[in-house]
């Protein structure tokens, strides 16, 4: 039963973490780390990571679920900053930081130098968009952030495999290297695809003979990402890019729209308490380890020729500002290159510090770089201890704790009143969607209509009910033709009736509880009622 205490305690640290947060007015994921820090103080059962199993527990449903809702077009658009921050910056940091470190801690050797260069290497858009919760994070900005880290945790993980071999076998061939990048690169990306693919092919085939089953694509979404992951690494490829790449796939199977509205609104309510849940509890594992790893600061300081302790962060503070000033630079150079490029239809935009700080800054290391760095060898081929493996697992920790709580201050006091370049206008595509798509209904209602009323004695029932739906769309059509400020008028109108329809919909749903309570009504269709009055006020309350 201990196994069991612990999770359900780390799930209730995740929810305290929640509220504390909000209390305090903190960073969400400092926070966490700290509820993991008092844990592993405390007489409470903690956790040993095994950095094996929590890849395969958290990387492939939460990268799964990033690569599913990343919007496409945006990933598109931006593809080559996100490709140079992904795999340029990279390279860049794993030969300029591993070079750095290999200087400043000649007690370490090359290659582990290399591999801790590699592994600090990938960000972290989670700790970052909760960090920044207090500052809104510009949306272009977020989702390069995003794409750089779907891809940079691949890169650096397999850049860490490759220094991790030369370190073992004594040699390093770079045509075999890349080889092999290529072959695991691919082979996920392959991998992730085709098994998304498959399982979406059999779910519409299974749906088509025998009916959809809700229960049942909600958990086949679940297991998708775990398939794909495991499959990958079978084959010796990466299990990150699988998960990344079924993820995207699954975002274009989902648009044949096959799926019922039920399942896609319960499947998209069960996602977001995974992604709750698992985000939290790794940030709590974090901040488990985090004392264990301190505490062994007087045996790891000896490797670096020094007895002062201090002098750890003394390097942790060298490698954390060696990081930013390389991301700096890259982050100016690719977006003068890429971003910010001449086009023939405007002239070039000016890349402003503030931007490029802001983008640097929000280079947070989180538990990826911690798991990744613990999966170090333990020993060498003939069996001596792995050189400097306690060392890197520590400055890889100080790393992450150095980015968070600079992030936490900087970020968003660098957000404030950021301006970016104009995003483009989607007023004019989303009119034409929504006309294409009222017209297309008023067609299936006549239709439709016609076929019910067929035979029928009260066949103007139906005339006036296809009629009154019918309006509706039509009113959407005609609405193309306003004015600005007749939009205005409208938005304003629509937003008094909102507050309205909220209004009427939370008196409903206290009738409801208050005959439920007084055994006036049924609790089974209490419960239906209700739901149904919360799918309205949560769609009311999406619109912008």
């Amino acid at each position: 039963m201990e196994p069991v205490g612990v999770i359900l305690f780390l799930l209730l640290a995740v929810v305290v973490s929640g509220k504390i947060a909000r209390l305090i007015r903190a960073p969400l994921p400092l926070v966490q780390m700290a509820l993991g820090v008092a844990v592993a103080l405390s007489t409470v059962p903690t956790v040993t990571l095994d950095p094996e199993l929590f890849f395969v527990l958290f990387l492939p449903p939460l990268l799964f679920l990033d690569g599913w809702r990343i919007p496409k077009d945006d990933l598109r658009r931006d593809r080559s900053t996100i490709i140079e921050l992904a795999l340029g910056l990279v390279i860049l940091t794993v030969l300029g930081v591993g070079l750095f470190i290999h200087w400043l801690i000649p007690a370490m050797p090359l290659p582990v130098a290399f591999a801790l260069a590699a592994v600090v290497s990938p960000t972290d858009p989670i700790a970052v968009s909760a960090i920044a919760a207090r500052a809104r994070i510009p949306k272009r900005m977020m989702h390069i952030l995003e794409g750089e880290s779907l891809l940079n945790d691949a890169s650096g993980l397999v850049c860490m495999r490759f220094a991790v071999a030369a370190m073992l076998t004594g040699s390093f061939s770079l045509q075999q290297a890349i080889g092999s990048f290529l072959w695991v690169a691919i082979g996920g990306l392959v991998i992730g695809t085709a098994v998304t693919w498959l399982v979406a092919r059999g779910k519409t085939w299974l749906a088509t003979q025998l009916g959809e089953d809700t229960s049942a694509q909600i958990l086949v979404s679940l297991l998708i990402p775990f398939g794909a992951y495991l499959l990958a690494e079978a084959l010796h490829c990466s299990g990150i890019l699988a998960a990344v790449a079924a993820g995207v796939t699954m975002a274009f199977t989902e648009q044949s729209g096959k799926t019922l509205a039920a399942t896609r609104v319960r499947r998209a309510a069960v996602w977001d308490v995974v992604q709750f849940s698992a985000n939290g509890v790794i940030f709590v594992l974090l901040g488990e380890q985090l004392p264990d790893i301190i505490g062994k600061a007087h045996e790891t300081v000896r490797m670096t020729g020094h007895v002062e302790t201090w002098w750890l962060g003394v390097y942790v503070l060298a490698i954390s500002l060696a990081l930013g000033l390389l991301r700096f630079a890259w982050v100016w150079t690719s977006l003068r290159l890429t971003w910010f490029r001449r086009r023939a239809e405007a002239p070039p935009q000016r890349v402003g510090l503030r931007l490029v700080a802001a983008m640097s800054f929000a280079g947070v290391r989180g538990a990826i770089t911690l798991a990744g760095v613990l999966t170090l060898p333990l020993t060498l081929l003939d069996g001596t201890a792995f050189p400097a493996r306690d060392l890197a697992i520590f400055l890889a920790a100080g790393v992450i704790i150095v980015s968070m709580i600079v992030a936490a201050v900087g970020l968003p006091r660098l957000l404030h009143r950021l301006e970016l370049p104009p995003e483009p206008s989607h007023d004019a595509q989303i009119q034409s969607v929504r006309t294409a798509a009222s017209e297309a209904a008023i067609q299936a209602i006549e239709a439709e209509q016609h076929r019910l009323a067929e035979g029928q004695a009260d066949v103007d029932l139906y005339t006036d009910a296809s009629a009154r739906i019918m309006d509706h769309y039509r009113r959407r059509i005609d609405g193309r033709l306003q004015s600005i400020e007749t939009e205005e008028i409208a938005r304003r109108t629509a937003a008094i009736e909102s507050r309205l329809r909220l209004a009427g919909l939370k008196a409903e749903r206290a009738e409801i509880f208050r005959a439920a309570r007084e055994r006036e009504v049924n609790g089974e269709v209490a419960l239906r009622l209700v739901r149904d009055i919360d799918l309205l006020e949560a769609r009311l309350r999406a619109k912008p």
